[in-house]
């Protein structure tokens, strides 16, 4: 079944949004890298990478049904946070407005009558929850560590033993 252009096009943004998704990510890498936060970066890095896998999952979508995959500019990214708190609050913000744009390609797959759409949109909607818990439970953290340096390295060292 061929997408429809205007479907196409708002899954190309998202596509685009996504790998932007990967520089926010991998920006923060090189803020905790910077500071010695050497556990938070790795975490960042993976999640950079699995931020390429989700526009590669739009890239495959648009492909199969015969459309066309537009890449777009992708801004630079903030490079500089207050805290490493401040940066996991951004993250979980950021998270939140993805799952709004993937909310939004849903309701416009509803209302062009798009069932192909929806298996993948289906994936998205619970990979949301996932991004949304991880990013939001490290700013628990952080907040509940407040000053403590020792807590800092401990979760630190937790967030570096992540595998995927």
């Amino acid at each position: 079944m061929e997408i429809s252009k205007e479907l196409q096009e708002a899954i190309n943004d998202q596509l685009n949004f996504e790998l932007y998704s990967g520089y926010i990510y991998l920006s923060m890498a090189a803020y905790f890298e910077s500071i010695n936060l050497n556990g938070m970066a790795h975490w960042m890095k993976i999640q950079a990478s699995e931020e390429y896998e989700h526009a590669m999952r739009f890239w495959e979508h648009i492909s199969d049904r015969a459309g066309l995959v537009i890449l777009k500019t992708i801004e630079g990214p903030t490079r500089e946070w207050d805290s490493p708190l401040a940066a996991w609050e951004n993250a979980y913000e950021h998270e939140k407005i993805v799952t709004e744009r993937i909310f939004k390609i849903g309701k416009l797959a509803e209302k062009l009558g798009d069932k192909s759409a929806i298996p993948l949109l289906n994936w998205f909607y619970e990979e949301q929850v996932e991004e949304e818990e991880q990013t939001q439970k490290v700013a628990d953290l952080l907040r509940m560590i407040g000053d403590n340096q020792g807590a800092l390295f401990m979760l630190d060292g937790r967030l570096g033993s992540r595998e995927k």
